[in-house]
């Protein structure tokens, strides 16, 4: 019993640890399509996608079965700073729903944000992946499972976050300063916190 609480409150503390610089992306992302149809639904799927091939990938080098330098997942945060730089560089006539498309590169909105939530996912992995080899069969899937509740927790609590009037009005009027900002300072910090500048400067010298 002392083993199986001592297993939940560790899956809880790793999610919050890891996904705290989820909120903001989630918030602005709700705060945006919150008059589009099927956006939110498209935000729950994407949010889930990119965080169950986090997981997949990290079980995966958990069991030696894969290895990806952590210098080539921080490639990631280009993305984000794509994204940004096309918001912040798109016509100022441009409405909300026009904004939103804009961060849809890919076939689909619910693609776009799985890719977003991987980019800003090299954290996780460098916490799953260790955490991951020291747990035995039962800890593992207790812990996943405690990682998707958590996910559930985290989706509403933003929803609601985005819903409240003075985020919502403040996001949906500098929308254009917000989403550039958020974005790109998500891309720079992943590729800073993963070594990725690094790497590449070496390219150069």
């Amino acid at each position: 019993m002392i083993t199986l609480i001592t297993t939940i409150v560790s899956a809880i503390i790793s999610y919050i640890a890891t996904s705290i610089d989820y909120i903001v992306i989630l918030v602005v992302l709700f705060a945006q399509v919150k008059n589009r149809k099927g956006g939110i639904r498209d935000i729950v799927l994407g949010q889930y996608l990119g965080f169950t091939v986090l997981i997949f990938i990290s079980l995966l080098a958990a069991f030696g079965l894969a290895f990806i330098p952590q210098q080539w997942i921080g490639l990631l945060g280009l993305i984000p700073i794509f994204i940004g730089l096309k918001v912040l560089f798109d016509k100022e006539e441009e409405g909300d729903e026009e904004i939103v498309e804009s961060t849809n590169r890919f076939s689909s909105f619910i693609l776009s944000v799985t890719v977003i939530m991987l980019a800003a996912g090299g954290d996780n992995l460098g916490v799953y992946i260790p955490y991951f080899t020291v747990l035995n069969t039962i800890e593992l899937i207790v812990t996943i499972v405690i990682y998707y509740v958590a996910a559930a927790v985290l989706l509403y609590l933003c929803r609601r976050v985005s819903a409240v009037k003075g985020i919502s009005e403040t996001v949906e009027k500098y929308e254009k300063i917000i989403v550039p900002i958020v974005f790109l300072a998500l891309g720079i910090m992943i590729m800073s916190e993963n070594g990725t500048f690094s790497m590449i400067f070496n390219w150069f010298n």
